[in-house]
């Protein structure tokens, strides 16, 4: 607040709380990336699979950028607050959903083209992917490497959402 030459007390004018405050910047940061999210998932003129790998591509070369400084708020506030807050823990776990769903929604689209096998029911994967990518993040921040992100990818899309055999 000092930084932004705000007195402490006008931040309660805006926000019951600390909490309140942190809620509101995970529903902001979750709709902007939601944003960004849809633009590459949701483009129905691109194949279900290319617009899933092009989303995490755009990511890791934002990262790589970054210097790998930042991962996700969203994880972030996880590993941080989601212990300690109520409150934290209802917006993550909305949006934590909300993203999943997005994920969700290209699966069944790749599923039903037969890109992919659909013995696994697409929100399960949906969640597995975006919890994989999560902590890939957090290996990410630590090791000050794209490793972990291109570790993923080969492992999502060289293995779990490969091509079912045919038969």
């Amino acid at each position: 607040m000092d930084r932004a030459d705000v007195p402490k007390g006008s931040f309660y004018n805006h926000f019951a709380s600390k909490e309140a405050f942190g809620a509101e910047v995970i529903d902001a940061y979750s709709d902007l990336g939601q944003e960004r999210l849809r633009a590459f998932l949701c483009n129905v003129e691109v194949k279900p699979l290319v617009r899933l790998e092009a989303y995490f591509d755009d990511r890791i070369k934002a990262l790589r950028a970054g210097n790998y400084a930042r991962g996700c708020l969203l994880g972030n506030f996880s590993a941080e607050a989601a212990d300690h807050s109520a409150l934290i823990r209802q917006h993550l776990v909305r949006q934590w959903g909300a993203w999943s769903g997005i994920f969700e929604n290209c699966i069944v689209e790749a599923q039903q083209l037969g890109a992919i096998d659909d013995r696994v029911p697409a929100a399960l994967l949906a969640r597995f992917i975006f919890n994989s990518w999560e902590g890939a993040l957090l290996r990410m921040r630590v090791e000050k490497s794209d490793a972990p992100l291109t570790t993923f990818k080969k492992v999502v899309f060289g293995t779990l959402l490969a091509a079912p055999p045919q038969s």
